[in-house]
């Protein structure tokens, strides 16, 4: 797994650093390493000895199907803790989608920590109960939405997790929400390209990852879950 690894800084950190407090703050042994654009950070079926948090840039999990297909079940963004398993290997494939920074403690310490700190065992039921409701939203998704309603709905979920001054720089590229969403490539610029005509939104640069919504209320009519 970590051959892949460019840069690695291990250090002894506090819990809160993974947005996991206790009283008193037990010191944990945090590491830190980073992913260049496109490296696999652990792929599926590898044993499920760490668990993550994005510190800068992103990340994408997802399962290769049988006929070479590539399903995306979440993007993490920074800040994002993910990697947390119930059993002893990954589900899915996470990979750096940008040159990525992870935090990264030992699954173990972390259950040691949750089995004396009833703080800390919320927390991570907390991140549990985060991605459940993601993947069932997924799931709804993926399954009674239309191409355009799925395009909407994850223009609103990154509205909420990206947007600074009023721009969402989106850092997977359209092939990545393309297989996050179930669509054709071509699907996703379509609809994109109706939601611009519709004056929902707009794009700035040539590459049209940055998008201005221009109205959200719109925007959320189109997807009708």
């Amino acid at each position: 797994m970590f051959a892949r690894i460019i840069a690695a800084t291990p250090h002894p950190n506090w819990l809160s650093d993974l947005g996991m407090t206790s009283r008193p703050e037990p010191l944990v042994s945090v590491s830190e390493f980073t992913h260049k654009k496109g490296t696999e950070i652990y792929g599926e079926e590898e044993p499920a000895e760490y668990v993550y948090q994005v510190k800068t840039g992103a990340v994408r999990s997802y399962k290769l199907l049988s006929d070479g297909r590539r399903q995306i079940g979440a993007f993490h963004l920074a800040g994002d803790i993910f990697g947390l398993e119930n059993s002893g290997a990954h589900r899915f494939t996470a990979e750096a989608i940008v040159d990525t920074t992870v935090r990264l403690i030992r699954r173990q310490s972390l259950e040691l920590v949750a089995a004396s700190s009833a703080v800390v065992s919320k927390n991570l039921l907390s991140v549990t109960t985060r991605d459940l409701q993601h993947a069932e939203d997924h799931m709804l998704l993926l399954g009674r939405k239309t191409a355009l309603e799925r395009v909407a709905a994850f223009l609103l979920e990154m509205d909420k997790r990206l947007t600074a001054a009023g721009v969402m720089t989106l850092p997977m590229s359209r092939l990545d929400i393309a297989d996050y969403l179930g669509i054709r490539l071509e699907t996703v610029a379509r609809a994109l390209s109706q939601l611009r005509g519709a004056g929902v939104l707009d794009f700035i640069g040539n590459n049209q990852r940055e998008i201005v919504l221009r109205d959200r209320v719109r925007l959320a009519s189109f997807d009708l879950a």
